[in-house]
């Protein structure tokens, strides 16, 4: 639509408005020029090696796939109908459906990538019948593999591979005698009598084909969205459950960027969308659409209502009822980490502008384990395979628990995991055993009138891993040998675990040696001796937890053992989080204002408590488990140092 005038027959007649998607109006309705094409193919050029792009054969094995799949639910659905006496006028018509949602949807899946599937099926069949005779029926598909229920999860699902491709099918039972091919999910009405569970499973292709509908243009959102969901990966900036961003937080950043520039193209999203988050007022919500409340009693995101709302830090919320914020576990660190990467990323889309650098490196994996100079390791391992992908899984999703903790230590002013995890090296060569790490760089606050600072951080971890064993046992997941171990290391030390490949940059190896060595049958204690000269002692913070071996409830107990402290020794100043203010180094002059929705009311995230310390001395010491209730707020918090 065009944003001026229009002249007939020699009389000035207003052109109609054009139309406005989102909450506000556009910050700009310019046209692309021929270098934002140029740019764009440059860019599209860029992102095909990394294999964002699906060729055309394997998307249309997908469809065929989904296809077979469609096929099966209806077959599944009229053997019920049937098996109930339903009449056969109903049969004839009773339907059922798979939609898909995610990724795949939203069109921009990458090579290999899963499906999010959701089988509709009417009020006659129960979820029940899904983890029964659909499953069975699966199981009969011989091009069907590796086929689980998980019908205790949040959102029940059953996991599948169907001829090599991953598939996550979940179940919405409506309150609808048949289910029709023109189904519009979108339809508010159709949670009307739902139980809970059939809702969060409608909530992803709601939310999908809800953000469809409000870009203006869908190829610009889909092609700038594979480039931003790329770089967010090569960032390390991508996962939901370690308190960054998801996939459908991505894309509804770039949906809204898509709206406040209806014109733009891929070259100008990704570089608009980079201004536009670098600015942004957390924690003003991002909104692509006005909340609505269709009087259905289901809990929405309003921070008027909901005290606990107020404290999101960084909202963005689903467009679809009932509204959500999908980055609740967005952290103080997390969201300075990202908001840096904003940064970063404006200032080297100006560079690209102005031909002073390719896209390529946009895309260049940050140096993660150059950034920081003290690092905590996680490491959890397990006795089987089995055991050790749902220990990790479970670990993995409290990570976000100890950062938290971390950060409200008074001397850490950033704790930044690295949502990739890493193998771990075996305890002994010839013990079966499997174990992943985790990485998480700590940025340290200088204490005044000091050089030195010692943390301890003891009940940090030992609350973490109490969380991760209380839940592991409450799920009857828990076998004896599945542990956490938590270390303090330096940069320089990193190396005693990790790759140089991994490590990104040839490290020169120092004289320590780093010895594993099992304390007891349930516990591992992971020392580094130095022969180099330091400033101060420096005990290496490691953290052994696992039930108690000697107790006589076996496995089944909750109670820890804490092997060791968790102490760390500082010598600063040098470490310091780099901050790069793309206005001074590219020149840009940021004169577009950015439209925000102040959440209401704007409540500022509670002050950091400030900790009692006490000096002790240098040494590791074993502490008692924290007592829980309220005595534990009676104990004041020691820390070991100079």
């Amino acid at each position: 639509m065009m944003p001026f005038a229009v002249t007939t027959q020699g009389a000035q007649q207003p052109a109609p408005a054009p139309k406005q998607f989102g909450i506000s109006s556009p910050i700009s309705l310019a046209a692309p020029k021929d270098t934002d094409r140029e740019l764009t193919q440059k860019l599209i050029e860029t992102l095909q090696p990394f294999g964002v792009f699906e060729e055309e054969e394997e998307l249309q094995r997908r469809i065929l796939i989904l296809q077979k799949l469609n096929n099966l639910v209806k077959e599944w659905i009229r053997e019920i109908s049937e098996s109930r006496n339903l009449p056969q006028a109903v049969i004839e018509n009773v339907g059922g459906k798979i939609f898909t949602f995610g990724s795949y949807r939203l069109g921009v899946h990458t090579k290999g990538a899963d499906i999010d599937a959701l089988c509709v099926a009417p009020r006659h069949v129960d979820r029940n019948d899904f983890f029964t005779s659909f499953y069975d029926k699966l199981k009969l598909q011989e091009e069907v593999k590796d086929l689980r229920a998980v019908e205790e999860a949040f959102v029940p699902v059953i996991k599948l591979c169907f001829d090599g491709i991953e598939i996550d099918i979940l179940f919405a039972r409506l309150a609808l005698q048949t289910i029709p091919e023109d189904l519009d999910l979108r339809d508010d009405s159709l949670l009307k009598n739902l139980d809970i569970r059939c809702i969060r499973s409608l909530n992803g292709c709601r939310v999908t084909d809800e953000i469809l509908h409000l870009v203006p243009n869908i190829d610009s959102f889909r092609l700038t969205l594979r480039a931003i969901k790329l770089w967010a990966k090569c960032h390390n900036i991508y996962s939901n459950i370690l308190g960054f961003l998801g996939g459908v937080s991505w894309a509804m950043l770039v949906a809204r960027t898509c709206q406040l520039y209806p014109n733009a193209i891929a070259s100008t999203l990704v570089r608009k969308f980079f201004l536009v988050f670098s600015e942004w007022e957390w924690p003003n919500p991002v909104l692509l659409k006005e909340p609505e409340e269709r009087n259905l009693n289901l809990p929405v995101w309003d921070p008027r209502v909901n005290p606990s709302d107020r404290y999101h830090l960084m909202p963005i919320i689903t467009p679809a009822y009932p509204q959500q914020n999908s980055t609740y576990n967005v952290s103080v660190s997390t969201r300075m980490v990202m908001i840096e990467e904003f940064k970063q990323g404006l200032a080297i889309t100006h560079e690209i502008l102005l031909n002073k650098a390719e896209w390529s490196k946009l895309f260049e994996a940050p140096s993660f384990f150059q950034k920081y100079k003290h690092y905590i390791v996680l490491l959890a391992s397990a006795p089987t395979e089995k055991q050790h992908l749902e220990w990790v899984g479970l670990v993995e999703s409290k990570i976000r628990i100890l950062v938290g903790s971390l950060e409200k230590n008074e001397f850490i002013t950033l704790a930044h995991v690295n949502p990739q995890s890493f193998p771990a090296p075996k305890e002994t060569a010839d013990k079966e055993e499997f174990r992943t790490m985790w990485v998480i760089g700590l940025v340290l606050k200088k204490p005044e009138n000091s050089e030195i600072l010692s943390i301890d951080l003891t009940y940090d971890i030992q609350s973490f891993t109490d969380t991760v064993y209380r839940q592991a046992i409450n799920s009857k997941m828990f076998e004896m040998d599945m542990k956490i171990a938590a270390m303090h290391l330096r940069r320089k030390e990193l190396h005693q675990l990790l790759p140089n490949h991994v490590l990104q940059k040839k490290e020169t190896h120092l004289t320590e040696s780093v010895r594993l060595t099992a304390v007891t049958d349930s516990s591992l204690l992971l020392s580094i001796d130095s022969e180099n000269s330091m400033t101060a002692p420096s005990p290496t913070g490691t953290m052994k937890t696992g039930p108690l071996t000697g107790n006589p409830q076996g496995r089944n107990s909750p109670a820890l053992a804490v092997m060791a402290a968790s102490v760390t020794n500082i010598q600063f100043p040098d470490v310091s989080l780099q901050h790069v203010n793309p206005i001074e180094s590219s020149g840009i002059a940021l004169s577009e204002s950015i439209p925000q929705i102040p959440s209401q009311p704007t409540i500022s995230p509670p002050p950091k408590p400030t900790m009692t310390r006490v000096v002790s001395s240098t040494h590791l010491v074993n502490h008692p488990s924290r007592p829980s209730g309220n005595t534990a707020t009676n104990i004041p918090n020691p820390i070991l140092g100079v």
